[in-house]
């Protein structure tokens, strides 16, 4: 099935001569790695193509990876291509669908498999190891860049938590190896990933001091506007305190809920067994089994998927 994919993807790629790839919304290292090491694969292969990155801020991982300028002429006769986004209300940049055709290529699991082509591998690691898998098996025909190489690790490093997360398989590593043979500092890219700011530090320092575990192992913490102004931290920048409670011992589950500026809050949710993923869902989010986000319109929401925590973890516990 893969293979068969795989040939329709390359051969939609030769037909257009203008490839806009996309990714998520607030976008993290496998977002913008699976999205910039397609573009540099691409660039490298077809340099008589246009091939362009589209979408908004990327928050933070400047060093990663930029978007180029696009405009809405440029997706005439388009072949649009999105990357590591499960949903299209996560697609970022609307317009995507002003492209000819439209190609899916995620790791999430595929509750809307948009798109005239759709390659959804939900035991990938990352989308950027799925990008590897598509580079090896066209590789008489593909090149891949140095440049390729980093962002690609970048992203399969990102979403494995340095290859800590139960995602990560001995396929995931040969990849990774893989990529290791280009010409980049694996070292250098890792502390890139790792810094934080002092404010980060400071506001790590509240998570593992404020954190409220029950006696399930359920755990939450909760960051409203004034906690955020009070650190100086952005909303993209919570992304770095967000497996910070699975480090504590007994902590089976975990929520940080951050209140933005509309009053809302923005879930961000882990586990280490059980599967919440459709508790996410039910609170307009999704994600993976054990890592999803979700949207909670007030505490009383925080509060019901804390509840729907305690129900996975009993029956977890069963």
């Amino acid at each position: 099935m893969s293979q068969e994919v795989f040939d329709q993807i390359l051969n939609e790629i030769k037909h257009y001569k203008t490839i806009i790839v996309h990714r998520h919304k607030r976008p993290d290292p496998d977002a913008l790695g699976s999205q910039g090491g397609l573009v540099e694969i691409l660039k490298a292969s077809f340099p008589d193509k246009q091939i362009l990155k589209a979408g908004g801020p990327v928050d933070g991982l400047q060093f990663l990876s930029e978007m180029d300028p696009v405009t809405a002429e440029d997706y005439k006769n388009s072949l649009v291509i999105v990357t590591d986004t499960a949903n299209s209300p996560r697609i970022s940049g609307d317009d995507y669908t002003l492209g000819e055709k439209l190609i899916k290529i995620d790791h999430h699991p595929n509750d809307e498999p948009y798109g005239d082509i759709v390659f959804v591998n939900t035991k990938a690691s990352s989308c950027s190891e799925i990008i590897v898998d598509f580079y090896d098996y066209h590789k008489a025909e593909l090149k891949l860049t140095d440049e390729g190489a980093r962002l690609l690790y970048a992203g399969i490093v990102g979403d494995t938590g340095r290859f800590l997360y139960p995602a990560t398989t001995s396929h995931t590593l040969q990849v990774a190896a893989e990529l290791m043979t280009y010409n980049f500092s694996a070292t250098d890219l890792n502390n890139e990933l790792n810094v934080m700011s002092p404010a980060v530090a400071l506001l790590s320092g509240y998570v593992l001091q404020n954190i409220e575990v029950n006696e399930l192992g359920v755990g939450r913490v909760i960051l409203t506007k004034e906690c955020l102004a009070e650190f100086g931290v952005a909303d993209s920048e919570t992304a770095a305190v967000v497996s910070l409670p699975g480090s504590i011992e007994g902590v089976l589950l975990w929520g940080i809920f951050v209140e933005q500026p509309e009053g809302y809050f923005r879930c961000r949710l882990r586990s280490k067994g059980p599967v919440i993923n459709e508790i996410a869902k039910r609170h307009h989010g999704g994600g993976h089994p054990l890592a999803s986000g979700a949207n909670a319109k007030d505490l009383a929401e925080v509060a019901e998927i804390m509840s729907e925590f305690d129900e996975a973890a009993k029956n977890w516990n069963v």
